[in-house]
């Protein structure tokens, strides 16, 4: 067969039929055309945003796409804003969206018209642990100290946002403890850090990656971590200790555990061949030093998930969120 009638075959097929006789070429056909909007549903500083901003200088780094990737911070309305964005930007797929627990208590909690079956999960890259911070001033050196000093005198607790992760965990040690606490919101993560080092809340429950760096300059002091087992970091982060010596609340008379999502989704409508190529990226991604890394200092749970297990995963979390915000009395209330 000549050449110009291969390509008369060629032109009389088309390309969609080529693709479809050749599933290898269709799984490589897609990436993206344009930059990539990278969405953090949540403020500057905090978690999601550091996370993003790690992924987005991974992909830079090692050069792990051809186009680049924005990170854009949109947390209006407890993340409300970027939820809603992503899930009116049907079928394009220059969008990602990294999640956390606002997932589920944003809609739960506002009444918004948003779900997680809205979006297109893509991959669960970890779990996030909640650590009960103090400042390094405070005469409190263990949870039974704390927890004496709460039922004496009403302390106050710095969180993200209202009706969100941070409060559902101060509910839940009101429930623990039977003490009163004064429930202080702020914009993100990070701002949280600085207002406990600032001495203006007496406690914080902030993920480990938003109070390292204050913790190894000597000015916060962590109690306890609210998970079923010690994190499994040995490195030492400050002089004496490591992650894995902080105690879990549990053991220490505390009975509050909780984890938070840190995953990644696209817009309603994507193809799986546009999943496919997020999902393989992020492969790459989690394979890269500068993940290992992070992961180290931020004591990340490393489980990770995608397809039909990541699906049945966020069904379960959603129930337990709805439960748990029932309880505290953050469910928003019918029209």
């Amino acid at each position: 067969m000549t050449n110009r009638s291969i390509s008369r075959r060629t032109a009389a097929l088309g390309l969609p039929a080529l693709l479809a006789a050749s599933p290898a070429l269709a799984q490589r056909a897609w990436e993206p055309m344009r930059p990539v909007q990278f969405i953090v549903p949540a403020g500057t500083g905090g978690g999601a945003d550091q996370m993003a901003r790690v992924i987005q200088g991974i992909v830079s780094k090692h050069s792990l796409m051809k186009q680049p990737l924005v990170v854009v911070n949109k947390a209006g309305g407890a993340g409300a804003e970027g939820f809603l964005e992503a899930k009116g930007a049907r079928a394009n797929p220059h969008m990602l969206v990294i999640t956390l627990s606002n997932l589920f208590t944003t809609p739960l909690a506002t009444g918004v018209p948003f779900n997680w079956r809205d979006l297109t999960p893509v991959k669960m890259l970890a779990l996030d642990e909640f650590v009960l911070w103090v400042n390094a001033a405070s005469p409190w050196k263990t949870v039974a100290e704390f927890t004496e000093a709460a039922r004496a005198g009403r302390l106050k607790i710095g969180g993200t946002g209202s009706r969100q992760e941070d409060q559902i965990i101060t509910a839940a040690l009101t429930k623990a403890t039977d003490a009163q606490f004064t429930y202080v919101p702020f914009r993100g993560g990070g701002e949280v850090a600085v207002q406990l080092v600032g001495q203006h809340v007496d406690a914080t429950v902030n993920n480990p990656i938003e109070a390292v760096t204050h913790w190894r300059s000597g000015t916060l002091r962590p109690l306890c971590v609210f998970d079923g087992k010690r994190l499994s970091g040995t490195e030492k982060m400050t002089a004496n200790e490591a992650w894995s010596d902080i105690p879990t609340c549990k053991e220490a008379g505390l009975d509050v555990e909780y984890l938070m999502l840190r995953g990644i989704f696209m817009a309603p409508g994507v193809t799986p061949q546009q999943v496919a190529f997020f999902a393989g990226l992020l492969d790459k991604v989690r394979e890269t030093p500068d993940w290992a890394e992070l992961m180290q200092q931020g004591a990340f749970n490393t489980t990770a998930l995608d397809g039909e297990p990541f699906r049945e995963w966020l069904t379960r979390e959603e129930a337990r969120h709805k439960t748990l915000m029932q309880e505290a009395g953050f469910l928003a209330q019918p029209s």
